[in-house]
């Protein structure tokens, strides 16, 4: 039996929050609904432009890993933070939420990543990251131990964009596989989809067990018509596949099945950060307990639905009581 459940990899960042009409979005040029790389200049400009930030730990796949330990399960994650301000509120926040963290901070070079999510009135979520000292991220910070010891690695598809952190990336699937445990993917945006359509394809189908997708992002990945055309592309291709659809749900595909889950009711969606890398964390924990394509889609469901209800991409109410109907 695996010592964890779910080791993440990602890119270690704090998000800095904070409402934003499509007029500031617009005459900025920024693009709405996406994830904008920029140098630590421009990350600048925007924060001084901007008041009423709220300050959070975020990154992808910590927000999953801090959404599994909120379920009740065994989490650990893996990311570089700089021995720094920002570095040591990433560090607080993700162990006081119950993940193992271990990473150890760089006492040179860029600063700990920070990422600005402008959330519209409409709820979209637009991102300005500053990789700062994530994009470090390299194979030396991968503990074999660790990620032999977890049931499943998760890697976040942020990673493949700094070649070190893309080294790291594999070598951490690598250890997982040769471990006999499996292998998840998100696939994180469809923009970084776009940036690495052919690398992202040849990985689902050789190296990835369990892939988390929204419909932009996997009808990008297969340049498809629309999503149905996409599934049709995607079926037999991984051992699992969790494909969100907002609004409609999700739809998972196992074997030769595809089951599709409706969406978990919402009073009010405030925000959308953070949606997909909750699903990832109710998703994952329903598989390392058994739980059939369908439970596990209700599971991810309940999470994702959750963390929209109110600002920020991390759960404000214990997840492990929401879900407890279903477990």
């Amino acid at each position: 039996m695996a010592d964890r459940d779910v080791v993440g990899l990602g890119n270690a960042i704090v998000d800095v929050l904070v409402h934003a009409d499509d007029a500031f979005l617009e005459g900025h040029g920024l693009t709405k609904g996406a994830m904008t790389l920029v140098d630590a200049g421009e990350a600048e400009r925007l924060y001084g432009l901007l008041s009423d930030t709220v300050e959070c730990s975020g990154g992808s796949a910590a927000n999953t890993t801090v959404g599994l330990a909120s379920l009740g399960g065994r989490a650990a994650y893996i990311g570089k933070v700089r021995d720094d301000a920002l570095g040591a509120v990433f560090t607080r926040d993700i162990r006081a939420a119950g993940v193992a963290f271990a990473s150890t901070p760089a006492t040179d070079g860029p600063a700990t990543a920070r990422c600005l999510v402008l959330v519209s009135p409409d709820a979209q979520r637009t991102m300005q990251t500053f990789l700062g000292a994530s994009a470090s991220l390299a194979p030396a910070d991968v503990d074999a131990e660790t990620v032999r010891s977890a049931a499943i690695t998760y890697l976040e598809g942020y990673l493949w964009d700094p070649p070190p952190a893309k080294e790291a990336f594999l070598k951490a699937a690598g250890l997982a596989h040769d471990a006999g445990r499996l292998v998840a993917l998100s696939l994180s945006d469809s923009f970084c989809v776009d940036r690495h359509r052919k690398e992202f394809r040849d990985l689902v189908e050789n190296h990835i067990d369990i892939l988390f997708a929204n419909e932009d992002e996997i009808v990008s990945l297969y340049e498809a018509t629309g999503f149905d055309a996409a599934v049709a592309q995607l079926k037999g291709r991984c051992r699992w596949a969790a494909l969100t659809r907002g609004p409609s749900g999700c739809v998972v595909l196992h074997e030769d099945d595809v089951v599709e889950v409706p969406a978990e009711p919402v009073d009010q969606v405030v925000d959308t950060t953070g949606a997909g890398d909750l699903f990832a964390a109710g998703f994952l924990h329903g598989l390392t307990r058994g739980a059939d394509a369908a439970l596990c889609g209700r599971l991810g469901g309940i999470a994702a639905a959750e963390v929209i209800s109110h600002f920020g991409a991390r759960p404000q109410r214990d997840l492990r009581q929401l879900a407890s109907v279903l477990l």
